[in-house]
């Protein structure tokens, strides 16, 4: 015959059955950040090092999310995206490279009708500065934008520029406008040469295979150059640098806790060491 249980046994099994279900429901230790995510972004070439370095930082935020990164000229990046590269996070050199992909934008820049940002995480991340550099020891003499554009209008000079498609070079075509300059002709004139992204342009200063050229400041102060000029923002413009999160994102929740993170203190603080600047 079975020996029934008494009531002080069945009281005990029911507080270890309580027990063990709050055990199993209790949250992930703090040890435990969750799945591993491989997060890509495509930034522009000018941020480098900033995000390479800020990378560093958010392991300790986001142990499980491993950055990968995509660096190059915004244009070539939005191109990328738009014939279907992987990318969670997008952040240009320009608003034009990111309006492109918009449908929110102005239809005589979003020509194709693209409708690859999220807008409702866009914001205007960072503000750059175009500056005018020169080799080590100005062997040209060029000291401003003023004598550059009398020096390429008068002189035997060669100097160096982001193409038509690259954000810096869009903001120097504006100087030359400014100033009245012809740039075909002057490149007709063997008088201009241009690198496919910001990073092109700053080495051909660096190595002195030119006389002057126009890259971001930070650029400028991450490869050491001599900045001789800052172009106003009557001649060019704000430089201003848009971050979105895609739609066609594979993790846009990774995507936009990194977007917070780089407005956060810590990695501004990392951004305004090289020259960038929030957006006032």
């Amino acid at each position: 015959m079975k020996q029934l249980k008494t009531p002080l046994a069945l009281l005990l099994a029911l507080v270890l059955a309580l027990s063990l279900a709050a055990c199993s429901s209790e949250p992930a230790a703090d040890g435990d950040a969750g799945d591993e995510v491989e997060l890509v972004v495509f930034a522009a070439a000018s941020m480098t090092e900033t995000l390479t370095e800020i990378s560093e930082l958010y392991k300790e935020v986001a142990p499980n999310v491993t950055l990968v990164f995509n660096f190059d000229s915004s244009g070539t990046l939005k191109t990328q995206i738009q014939e279907g590269a992987d990318c969670d996070l997008f952040i240009s050199a320009g608003q034009k490279q990111m309006d492109q992909l918009d449908i929110a934008a102005d239809p005589s820049v979003n020509t194709e009708g693209l409708d690859f940002v999220d807008g409702n995480s866009r914001i205007d991340l960072l503000e750059n500065r175009v500056t005018l550099c020169v080799p080590e020891g100005n062997p040209a003499g060029i000291e401003n934008f003023d004598g550059l554009a009398e020096a390429l209008q008068n002189d035997d000079i060669l100097f160096c520029m982001g193409n038509s498609d690259v954000p810096v070079g869009q903001y120097t075509q504006l100087i030359f406008d400014y100033y009245g300059l012809n740039e075909e002709e002057l490149a007709n004139a063997g008088k201009i040469t241009y690198g496919t992204n910001v990073k092109e342009v700053t080495t051909q200063v660096k190595e002195g295979s030119v006389d002057c050229g126009v890259v971001y400041c930070t650029d400028a102060y991450s490869d050491g150059l001599t900045i001789v000029d800052y172009a106003t923002a009557e001649m060019c413009g704000q430089v201003i640098y848009p971050a979105s999160v895609l739609k066609t994102a594979a993790h846009p929740e990774e995507a936009q806790a990194f977007l917070d993170y780089l407005g956060t203190d810590e990695a501004m603080a990392v951004f305004e060491a090289v020259g960038f600047a929030p957006v006032a």
